[in-house]
């Protein structure tokens, strides 16, 4: 197996607080991977490590069989590691090409002249429109961000990410406070990236997790209780008691 993200030993705590508890994990190249638990298990601080925004206090992180564990978040972006977040991070001013173009041009180094009118930022408005039409998003394109429903803004995030060009894509929670007729249609589109992608994603909508997941880890208290198929992590009894009986019941 080819693990692209690797975590050994992870640990971080906040005074005497243990939010992360020796964690293992091992993603591998083109998964598609979810990491489930229930509130508090310590899963956004998991992802921040992943990304750089914390440091561990023991433990270390790589990327592609690379220690990125010091690294800082704008280096790991530019090696491929590149996440959303909960709460989505827009140019809500912006259009849904210019906003797009803007993440390519950043990637490619024409950040600087971003003032320019977008004809003629012609490299990256063409790379954008193939991300947008790739994510259903291109009959948007000319519309301004904050005007289109919270489903398809959530969309306009993972473009945004695609900019980037990532090799393992970090989703925190991307159907967070959308109704359930946009949140599948949001996974659809997610489930449809090329496998030249690998995805990790943080859900707590349990049917949305098992349609698109393929290995999933549970964590509790910091520690990864368990890492199986869909198929063994719902008929798991230690899975059911402490996150899906809570979950339904």
């Amino acid at each position: 197996m080819n693990a692209v993200l690797q975590t050994h030993g992870l640990v971080r705590t906040f005074g005497g607080f243990v939010a992360t508890d020796h964690v293992d994990l091992a993603v591998q190249a083109g998964a598609r991977h979810a990491l489930i638990g229930p509130n508090g298990a310590g899963k956004t601080t998991l992802i921040n490590l992943l990304t750089g925004y914390l440091a561990p206090t023991e433990g270390r992180v790589t990327l592609m069989g690379e220690d990125v564990t010091r690294m800082p978040q704008h280096a790991r972006c530019r090696k491929g590691l590149v996440r959303t977040f909960q709460i989505n991070q827009l140019f809500g001013d912006m259009t849904v090409l210019e906003s797009v173009a803007m993440s390519v041009s950043e990637r490619l180094g024409l950040g600087a002249s971003w003032f320019k009118p977008l004809a003629a930022c012609g490299e990256a408005v063409d790379e954008a429109a193939v991300i947008l039409q790739r994510l259903g998003l291109l009959s948007d394109a000319y519309e301004t961000t904050r005007n289109l429903a919270y489903g398809r803004q959530r969309l306009i995030e993972i473009a945004l990410a695609l900019a980037q060009h990532p090799k393992v894509l970090l989703l925190d929670e991307p159907a967070a406070g959308v109704p359930t007729s946009e949140s599948r249609e949001l996974f659809e589109v997610i489930a449809q990236l090329p496998r030249d992608v690998t995805i990790l994603l943080i859900e707590h909508d349990m049917d949305l997790v098992f349609r698109f997941a393929e290995r999933i880890s549970v964590l509790v208290s910091g520690a990864l209780l368990l890492e199986d198929t869909p198929e063994v992590i719902a008929n798991h009894p230690r899975v059911r008691e402490v996150y899906l009986g809570e979950a339904h019941g």
